[in-house]
């Protein structure tokens, strides 16, 4: 079960204000102000809006916590709070925080091999925090020192699944009774020199500098690349029983979880969805449900002439006609692309759609891909409005690794 949720990322600094701007149709994506991109071929991205790290931490706290560990701790708070676990007992050996983060540190490592580099004696000397704030397991690692939480706790590393893959993981230590409560999620804070300039160095990003809003564009036929996000998503997953004891409040079940490669290629996907499709397959089987039960699937949609349609052949393959009942959208269309955050802030979408029956929509689809059918209900521009009685969300990484979740929602008996 769904208990608490929290999040910090492009288009809130908490969970109702990004629930608005999704349901709004909301974009977050502008110039970079962090760092001069004068000279990048991306000069745009989705930023956090007017953050500063000591309306959360003290600055001497901060200096020690890479951007993706302070997203974690912000994210996390909230969720916990929402949850109530600080207001009841608990066993605090069985509560477990499972992170996930896909690069973990950039900013830290970057800045200080700069630093390095700029130093005139070449003297080798580095912060004594580097390491600390660059290993991706740190962000799990400060929650469960800050809290008390004394159960599994790890970090899931798989590039853009990771976050997915640490819900999954957190919804196993569960059913095998080895936590009765896990705090997961994941958070990711690349939007740096490092970050955006390699990704273009890959031709992986967009470069429509002369109009960023409109550059995270899922399903257009000029899309072009993704856009970058930053920021993080938590939930708490709880056992039925153990929720219910303390009178938590239920947001909605996860009944259903399924992961898978593709064993094709590092960075592009398999071109006929066949990984994906397995993954959403074996999520259903694992949910116990049909395909016509899903009624929106929060896609991984990231904006890449590739991705796009491979991932709508592999949902043409499991749910066949119903793919034309059901509503899908890409809600990286206003996010940007959070990497290793990407799949908790869009579980919280999902969990949206379930709980409020308000589909997010895409945005800035222009001109529909010719290669995709028109048929297929993409939400385009605003949100809708249906019973969502299963929401599916899809999260696809790097190296081939795919991650799905199945949200019901929750009808107390």
């Amino acid at each position: 079960m769904i208990t608490g949720i929290g999040t910090i990322n492009p288009l809130g600094h908490n969970v109702e204000e990004y629930f608005a701007a999704l349901e709004g149709g909301v974009c977050g994506v502008d110039f970079i102000k962090g760092f001069d991109a004068s000279n990048n071929k991306t000069k745009f991205a989705a930023e956090i809006k007017n953050y500063n790290p000591e309306d959360y931490f003290e600055r001497k706290e901060a200096r020690k916590l890479d951007a993706f560990t302070q997203y974690a701790l912000i994210a996390a708070d909230e969720a916990i709070r929402d949850a109530r676990l600080e207001e009841c007992e608990l066993n605090k050996n069985r509560v477990g925080v499972i992170w996930g983060a896909g690069i973990g540190g950039i900013n830290a490592i970057s800045e200080e091999l700069s630093s390095y580099c700029k130093s005139e004696s070449g003297m080798p000397r580095f912060s004594p925090f580097l390491v600390l704030k660059m290993l991706p397991n740190m962000a799990a690692g400060h929650i469960s020192l800050k809290y008390g939480y004394k159960g599994p706790s790890f970090s899931t590393v798989s590039a853009c699944s990771s976050s997915t893959h640490s819900i999954v993981s957190a919804v196993d230590q569960i059913r095998l009774g080895r936590a009765d409560v896990v705090v997961t999620g994941g958070s990711e804070g690349a939007v740096s020199v490092v970050g955006i300039g390699s990704f273009n160095s890959m031709m992986a990003l967009s470069t429509r500098n002369d109009d960023p809003k409109t550059a995270s564009r899922p399903y257009d036929k000029s899309r072009d690349g993704f856009v970058m996000g930053e920021g993080g998503g938590a939930v708490v997953i709880e056992e039925l029983e153990h929720a219910l004891a303390r009178g938590a409040k239920i947001y909605g079940e996860i009944v259903g979880c399924g992961v898978s490669s593709d064993a094709y290629h590092v960075t592009a996907p398999e071109p006929e969805g066949e990984g994906a499709a397995y993954c959403m397959t074996m999520a259903l089987e694992d949910a116990g449900i049909a395909p016509e039960s899903i009624d929106y699937i929060n896609t991984h949609g990231t904006s890449t002439p590739l991705g796009d349609i491979a991932e709508l052949k592999g949902i043409a393959k499991v749910f066949g006609d119903h793919i034309y009942k059901m509503n899908i959208s890409s809600t990286k269309s206003m996010t940007g692309h959070l990497l290793g955050a990407a799949g908790a802030i869009e579980v919280l979408a999902a969990l949206l759609a379930v709980t409020r029956d308000v589909v997010p929509p895409t945005i800035n689809i222009e001109e529909l891909d010719p290669a995709i059918d028109p048929r297929i209900n993409l939400t385009r521009d605003v949100a809708q409005h249906r019973t969502v009685e299963y929401a599916l969300s899809n999260t696809f990484g790097f190296g081939g690794q795919n991650s799905t979740v199945i949200i019901k929602k929750y009808r107390a008996e």
